[in-house]
């Protein structure tokens, strides 16, 4: 394929054309009228060999390929969209710029929040987006994150791609405060034993796979998409649920829950922000990534405060010491 010879244009119509499956509507919504359109769709035809939008009565329905060249032509145009964007110069006081971040709530609440203050303080004319992200994202990351900014999530799950290192976390356990069967400490034999409060989304669920490593199989009785809920799941029920200790310590001041070490030496959480190679030289994608080196390290030096303790009125657990003050890594790269 010569690329000289496409007219990307035609990307822009392929997309809007396989989206709203209508001639008419596609060329309204990228400024095109329908005869326009319907020559667009003519050269698309003859390029693919293939009728990619086929009529069904009063409708037209995508073939095969049509369903295929769908994402790939979004992903295209928001690939284009990025690079033609890219500026050589960025001023963060005066520019004004939407940032995308794939990210559980977990990354969200914890260096998501502690990066949108410092934003709010040095460049106001800045905006972050929170997306949860796809489970497909481990498969295709290289495709997802051409089209995003970045995506925070742990070390462990992706490789291959440039990544800023954060900060580390470690793994606790959450019970109810009235739980009748567990005192100060959790046991091994109480976590192959007692039903589970689980995140449900692999990629993001290393602990899991270190539960596995000693030969316990929890025994799920509630799973949810966002780390949050847990302690809700938690509270007062026989359930057990592991998160991480930055956000334990809000856990504790929104249900009646405990928190408690974890009986078994997990491996820490390392939260990382990873990005395509294709913002390398962009002036304001470097800034974003130095700003979460710094945000990072802040979160790293500062533990992010005290332990997690009680809240008033509730019954402590064994008392928990704060989250490692280091990251454990080197710093992430530029």
């Amino acid at each position: 394929m010569n690329l000289s010879r496409l007219d990307l244009n035609l990307v822009l119509a392929l997309r809007a054309l396989l989206e709203e499956r209508n001639v008419t509507r596609a060329g309204e919504r990228i400024g095109l009228s329908q005869p326009a359109m319907s020559a667009a769709l003519s050269r698309l035809r003859r390029h693919f060999d293939d009728e990619l939008l086929a009529r069904t009565g009063n409708t037209y329905e995508l073939t095969p390929l049509g369903a295929a060249l769908r994402d790939r032509s979004a992903t295209a145009c928001d690939l284009l969209e990025r690079v033609f964007s890219s500026q050589a110069d960025f001023d963060p006081a005066a520019e004004s710029r939407e940032f995308t971040l794939l990210a559980s709530d977990y990354g969200a609440a914890v260096f998501g929040a502690a990066l949108a203050r410092t934003l709010h303080e040095e460049a106001p004319g800045i905006r972050l987006t929170f997306q949860h992200p796809a489970p497909s994202v481990v498969e295709n990351t290289a495709a997802v994150l051409s089209t995003v900014d970045g995506l925070l999530i742990p070390r462990g799950v992706i490789d291959g791609l440039p990544a800023v290192d954060l900060h580390q976390d470690r793994w606790l356990f959450l019970v109810a405060d009235d739980h009748p069967e567990i005192g100060d400490e959790l046991t091994l034999d109480q976590l192959g034993r007692l039903p589970w409060a689980v995140y449900q989304r692999p990629y993001d669920a290393p602990a899991a796979r270190q539960l596995s490593m000693i030969g316990i199989s929890p025994q799920v009785e509630v799973s949810v998409q966002t780390f949050q809920l847990l302690p809700l799941m938690v509270e007062g029920t026989r359930r057990i649920a592991m998160i991480q200790e930055r956000l334990a310590r809000k856990a504790v001041r929104s249900a009646a829950v405990r928190v408690l070490p974890c009986p078994f030496e997990a491996v820490p959480v390392r939260e990382a922000m990873w990005w395509h190679p294709v913002h390398a030289q962009d002036a304001g994608h470097i800034w974003l990534r130095q700003k979460a080196a710094e945000v990072g390290a802040t979160l790293a030096g500062n533990g992010n405060g005290k332990g997690p303790g009680k809240s008033p009125g509730k019954s402590p657990g064994k008392a928990v010491p704060p989250v490692d003050q280091g990251t454990g890594s080197a710093p992430g790269r530029l």
